[in-house]
């Protein structure tokens, strides 16, 4: 789900903070890309001309696998180095979302059957969507996938946005990849989103940088999370009557959440007083258990494999593991495997023109008291974007034959 309007606010009150790119100009690059938000992606946007999903002759499915075999061969084809991450153990504070996902699964199944009697191919089309599930099966076969295509996994002992984002923090890799705005909640220094989009859809990477947006929201890291929180998130539902301008506007003026939370039930109160024995009209109610503590306890503190004890390698494919997997266990085009595992041979290794943007130097320019203090918790070694500043995760020549822990 992420966090409601979220990149809204932050378009409005710090555009500086968010830039468009080709994906090609991304080159040297290592991203950790969020493997299980992508998984749900592809099973919902890779489909047949009828709107099915993709399945062999066996009629297992197939577009999870479609998906991250050829989306992953263009990301690597234009430079980037992605290291794909999948979720682990969900918090337990998410357990409400997710029962509240499974229901809506059960009605839009139900929605289907009827759209299939009475409605158009639109409507079955879009309950469809609304019925995929991202199974135990789907992510165990995405795993090997990649494995045998010589991209990095890591299984996060929990979300896979937080371990991204460490990832990143820690300068393994140069951003985090994910669609969900929560990424930059679990203080990712930069996020991109729309990597693994299609082609087709001629969507620029969106890239968004932490510091820049605190800057222009005027608020630390620990207001920048209590933001979140009441925007809303997959902890916590938002606080009726609260939107996305109000809830910036409360957090600026009484500088915390629990500030935020003790206000609006002390207006609650006084609205109650006053309305006594009169029939209550709608307005701003927080609910008795709406445990934001825990909330931000998980976004501060997530459970994540540290960096320096993760190991990014990226191998040789295995032409004939993927041929095996993909062609006689899946009834893949089995040229088409072969030319995209020797394009993943030849891109993977290739040695690359050093980036532009490491040959410069310039004074680094000081960020306003705010900004500083947001920054400082949590940073990545080197600031993301500085020129003349070359982090880690960037490569410099592109050659990763070493093995060793991601290096430059």
């Amino acid at each position: 789900m992420g966090i409601k309007g979220l990149t809204a606010l932050i378009s409005e009150h710090a555009p500086k903070a968010i830039s468009e790119h080709e994906i090609k100009t991304l080159f040297g690059r290592k991203v950790a890309i969020d493997a299980s938000m992508s998984i749900y992606q592809f099973l919902i946007a890779v489909r047949q001309k009828d709107g099915e999903m993709l399945t062999n002759d066996a009629g297992e499915t197939t577009s999870h696998l479609m998906g991250f075999f050829y989306r992953t061969i263009r990301i690597v084809e234009n430079g980037i180095k992605p290291a794909y991450v999948f979720d682990g153990k969900p918090p337990e504070l998410k357990s409400g979302v997710l029962a509240k996902r499974f229901e809506k699964r059960v009605e839009a199944q139900e929605g289907g059957e009827e759209a299939k009697e009475t409605g158009t191919a639109e409507d079955v089309d879009k309950f469809s969507r609304r019925q995929v599930r991202v199974t135990k099966e789907h992510n165990e076969e995405c795993r090997r996938l990649l494995k045998l295509m010589g991209i990095p996994v890591v299984v996060a002992p929990s979300e896979a946005e937080a371990q991204c984002a460490e990832l990143a923090r820690g300068g393994k890799v140069y951003a985090a990849g994910s669609e969900d705005m929560d990424t930059l909640t679990f203080n990712a220094p930069i996020l991109y989103r729309h990597l693994t989009f299609s082609e087709a859809k001629k969507q620029p990477i969106s890239e968004i940088n932490l510091e820049k947006a605190l800057e222009g929201l005027e608020m630390d890291m620990s207001q920048f999370i209590d933001l979140c929180i009441l925007l809303g998130c997959d902890y916590l539902e938002p606080i009726r009557g609260v939107g996305p301008k109000s809830a910036l506007k409360l957090i600026r003026e009484h500088g915390d959440l629990g500030s935020v939370i003790e206000h609006l039930r002390e207006k609650a109160a006084a609205k109650d007083d006053a309305e006594d024995g009169k029939k209550k009209k709608g307005g701003v109610s927080v609910p008795d258990e709406w445990p934001w503590e825990e909330a931000k306890k998980v976004f501060e503190k997530p459970d994540v494999l540290p960096a320096d004890e993760v190991e990014l390698e990226w191998k040789e494919p295995d032409i004939d593991g993927l041929v095996e997997f993909l062609v006689v266990q899946k009834g893949f085009n089995e040229e088409r495997v072969r030319k995209g595992a020797e394009k993943l041979a030849k891109f993977l290794h290739a040695k690359q023109q050093g980036r532009l943007d490491g040959f410069f130097s310039v004074q680094a320019k000081s960020s306003p008291e705010r900004g500083e203090k947001s920054s400082s918790k949590g940073k990545a070694k080197e600031k993301p974007g500085a020129k003349g500043k070359k982090r880690k995760g960037d490569e410099k020549d592109g050659d990763t034959s070493k093995k060793a822990k991601t290096k430059k």
